[in-house]
């Protein structure tokens, strides 16, 4: 009997285990490698001191990326390239409060969370965070 539990439990944190909830796969990104080191004491990162205040960092990823600040040493970075059109048919998201707006459709994604309820969500970069310096790499 202890064997039958052991293999439900075991079982069941094998399937719960995965490195990110949501599929990083777009058909319309491709997979360009992103290493980006943003010190924030410079005056062109200097927002990302601060919750809530997105940076837009060009010359990263498909057509640059979004960087912000969620909290306490926490950082989201996304693709600014709009996730569900063509990357030869928009120019890159812009930025409206905590939101990501793709000029084309003009879908608003959610930098906490790169939602915007179409079929892709943003693609997302993964962000270490030491003292000042925020890096956004893939």
């Amino acid at each position: 009997m202890k064997k039958i539990w052991f293999f439900i439990a075991f079982t069941a944190v094998l399937f719960s285990c995965s490195e990110n909830n949501r599929s990083n796969n777009n058909p319309y990104i491709p997979n360009y490698p992103v290493n980006a080191y943003l010190d924030a004491n410079l005056p062109t990162y200097n927002k990302l001191l601060y919750p809530s205040n997105p940076v837009y960092v060009a010359n990263y990823g498909a057509k640059g990326i979004i960087v912000m600040k969620t909290g306490e040493g926490t950082f989201t970075a996304f693709d600014a390239a709009c996730p569900n059109q063509a990357l030869t048919s928009c120019t890159a998201m812009t930025i409206d409060g905590i939101y990501a707006v793709c000029p084309c459709d003009k879908t608003q994604y959610n930098l906490f969370t790169g939602l915007g309820g179409k079929e892709y969500p943003m693609k997302q970069y993964r962000v270490e965070a030491s003292g000042t310096v925020v890096h956004v790499y893939n």
